[in-house]
């Protein structure tokens, strides 16, 4: 019996690459958010210009607690290094170690939104002022909204990431990237609004 012509089979495909739309759509909304925040802060220097341009002082009345606002810029940039610290220990597959990053990064967030609202009672900024509050509260509001978001977005990663898909940590790098970005804003705002006054 002669053997029949043998088979010949392809070799198996590569496998796809890595998809990345957690990643993409994380610094996506970081570009979008740098355009509002950095808008922002553009309408406040104007306006600040303006003031100090026709001799007046701004703020008029309010008196800034800089210590505690110095404790917020802190604050978010010691989020990144512990999102940062997440995404390293998921990577090496450590759970208990990628849980006590989000959930230090999630405290961290907590303490940044309590020290915002201190600011907020202390220095009693009405909202109907001419132009100082209602500034005041849009740049501060929407950094303290980036936070909240980010909050979530730490509570999403934890659950994601602890829930069984420890080795897919697409969702870490893009919580830590939002993080990241999240201190370069608020590192904006604080000189903008709570140091050059």
């Amino acid at each position: 019996m002669s053997a029949g012509p043998a088979t010949v089979a392809l070799p198996p495909a590569a496998p796809p690459a890595p998809r990345r739309q957690v990643l993409l759509g994380t610094a996506l909304a970081c570009v979008g958010g740098t355009m509002l925040i950095g808008g922002m802060l553009a309408v406040w220097v104007l306006f600040r210009e303006r003031v100090v341009d026709a001799g007046e002082r701004f703020p008029i009345d309010y008196i800034i607690h800089e210590v505690a606002t110095n404790v917020m810029l802190i604050t978010v940039w010691a989020l990144c290094l512990f999102a940062q610290w997440a995404v390293y220990a998921g990577n090496r597959g450590d759970r208990a170690h990628t849980a006590l990053g989000l959930g230090v990064t999630g405290v961290f967030a907590l303490a940044y939104i309590n020290a915002q609202a201190f600011v907020y009672s202390q220095m009693e900024v009405e909202i109907a002022d001419e132009y100082y509050g209602a500034l005041f509260y849009a740049i501060t509001g929407t950094m303290l909204a980036v936070v909240a978001i980010g909050l979530v977005y730490t509570v999403v990663a934890a659950f994601r990431s602890l829930s069984g898909r420890l080795g897919d940590t697409e969702v870490l790098a893009g919580h830590a990237l939002y993080w990241y970005w999240t201190a370069a804003a608020y590192s904006a705002v604080w000189f903008v609004v709570y140091v050059t006054k």
